[in-house]
């Protein structure tokens, strides 16, 4: 995953970066789980160009907004219980590509309450557009 980070295409981006937002979900595949919600913690990186992320006139209109990043966590949290936080990672990741000045992006989510042994499981994706 690390060697993704150092892709030529992404040398020229700068990384937005929403940190540990904790969430509370309805996720997993035992009947248990699909009683009630889950803390997930959720990490996202986006990668945008230089120049479509470079105020001139440092205005937010300039660049892409952090409430973009939560609010499509909202929008796929608000579809209803998913089972598996590979869906959860790969649908946040797919919704923030489409935005037009995402180059790319890296989704975590972790699950820190499944085992009282260790800090938490969970998954992590790379994605780029296609084409690049």
């Amino acid at each position: 995953m690390i060697t993704a980070l150092l892709h030529p295409q992404l040398m020229d981006c700068r990384r937005l970066f929403l940190r540990n937002y904790e969430v509370m979900i309805n996720i997993g595949v035992h009947e248990f789980e699909k009683k009630g919600e889950q803390r997930v913690l959720l990490n996202v990186d986006l990668f945008i160009p230089l120049a479509l992320s470079t105020p001139q006139h440092d205005r937010l209109s300039e660049v892409v907004d952090y409430d973009f990043i939560r609010e499509t966590i909202a929008r796929r949290m608000a579809e209803g219980h998913v089972h598996l936080q590979e869906t959860l990672c790969d649908d946040i990741a797919r919704s923030m590509l489409d935005h037009p000045q995402v180059r790319a992006v890296r989704v975590s989510t972790m699950k820190p309450d499944v085992y009282p042994d260790c800090e938490g499981v969970g998954v992590e994706v790379f994605r780029m557009k296609d084409g690049i």
